[in-house]
């Protein structure tokens, strides 16, 4: 594992552990971020640990043509029951995540330092939010990166205070990054949820060949 220094650096994606951890240390400041990101780092850490930087291998990301909508999420879908809408709430959007009880997790990795970085990439254009309505109540939504020159968007977190709302946002996010001429939305890491919505692994020298093609 390697340490950080103040240096706008990081080290081969290849020199991480078998658990995707590549170094500690460094900060959150918007220019590391996006550095990190553009060389497929992501920083994942809970509230009293140093900053870690992850590279996972495999990948889990989600190619258009794999979404897959079930035929009950189908039919929800056709009655409308959400308005869905874009970049109009980030700060909330982000701070319901961090709230989200998420399996065998005691915290959060969103710090109150993580709101305030990624909020700065917002108002940045860098990073992006989709919010999930019923009537005037935010039910749901996620936020990511948007890499806009690699074509790719790096999602960071859901959340859902009723019924498929995350699941909404998630194909709505797909279909816009599809229409957008996108390679692929990053999902990270393997979760059951992101495999029922298509979402594979790759290895990650694949992945990195994506982002830097």
């Amino acid at each position: 594992m390697y340490i950080i220094d103040d240096i706008l650096h990081f080290p081969p994606v290849d020199k991480a552990d078998e658990y995707g951890l590549l170094a500690v240390g460094g900060d959150l400041t918007s220019k590391r971020l996006q550095l990190a990101y553009k060389s497929g780092i992501f920083p994942w850490f809970e509230e009293g640990q140093p900053i870690l930087w992850y590279s996972p291998n495999p990948r889990m990301v989600l190619f258009f043509e794999n979404l897959k909508i079930s035929k009950s999420t189908k039919q929800l879908m056709r009655k409308k029951p959400f308005v869905i809408t874009m970049n109009t709430c980030f700060e909330a959007v982000i701070k319901y995540c961090a709230l989200q009880k998420r399996k065998d997790q005691n915290g959060t990795w969103i710090t109150n330092d993580m709101i305030k970085a990624y909020t700065q990439l917002h108002e940045q254009g860098v990073a992006t939010s989709i919010e999930v309505w019923q009537g005037k109540d935010l039910v749901g939504g996620l936020y990511g990166i948007d890499l806009k020159p690699q074509k790719i968007f790096c999602g960071e977190s859901m959340f859902s205070k009723v019924s498929n709302a995350s699941k909404i946002a998630f194909i709505y996010l797909a279909k816009h990054l599809e229409n957008k001429n996108y390679k692929c939305l990053d999902c990270q890491m393997y979760t059951d949820h992101l495999s029922s919505l298509g979402a594979i692994e790759i290895p990650r020298n694949q992945f990195i060949k994506i982002l830097n093609s």
